[in-house]
């Protein structure tokens, strides 16, 4: 059986995704779990992956004129207008990355660019192997310094009021 291969489009290149972990895909599923347990009846709406995101879609373009389209491994949005059958045009509120080895370039680099330059208004790059989450907050048009939150630490989401993320469940002991 071939392998489902999903793909990226970063500035108008296709860059291919590879299947996610066993620990990729549980940090993400608990902190899916976390984000829609606070978010439930909220307008902020969280979505996993895969999901298009038209990052630099203006009003008047149409989903085929964009040439970059990213699948964050979850994201915010507290705005439903942006999010549409295609998937989410213009930038999330938050927007989470769990850093692979395959990824760990593209998300710290590439991507931290990308979402810099769209205004996502906060980044977390989730680093499993070191059970650490770094948090860039837009100030200004630009990610400062991040605060780095470790294992036994609630992580406070800027972006949604009241919202903390226990990173003891996220990376639990071994």
């Amino acid at each position: 059986m071939t392998p489902l291969v999903r793909f990226e489009l970063h500035y108008g290149q296709p860059v291919a995704l590879a299947s996610p972990s066993d620990i990729h895909q549980e940090v993400s599923g608990e902190l899916f779990r976390q984000l829609a347990n606070h978010l439930l009846g909220k307008r902020c709406k969280v979505y996993p992956a895969p999901l298009d995101v038209r990052l630099f879609e203006g009003q008047g373009d149409s989903p085929e004129e964009v040439d970059t389209v990213v699948q964050p491994d979850l994201l915010v949005v507290c705005d439903p207008k942006k999010v549409d059958r295609r998937g989410v045009h213009g930038a999330p509120d938050l927007v989470v990355e769990i850093l692979s080895e395959s990824t760990r370039r593209s998300d710290r680099w590439t991507k931290f660019r990308m979402y810099q330059q769209a205004g996502v208004q906060e980044y977390w790059i989730v680093d499993p192997a070191a059970h650490v989450v770094s948090v860039h907050v837009l100030e200004e048009g630009a990610y400062p310094s991040p605060a780095v939150y470790q294992r036994d630490s609630l992580l406070p989401a800027t972006v949604l009021e009241g919202c903390q993320i226990d990173l003891s469940t996220v990376f639990p002991q071994p």
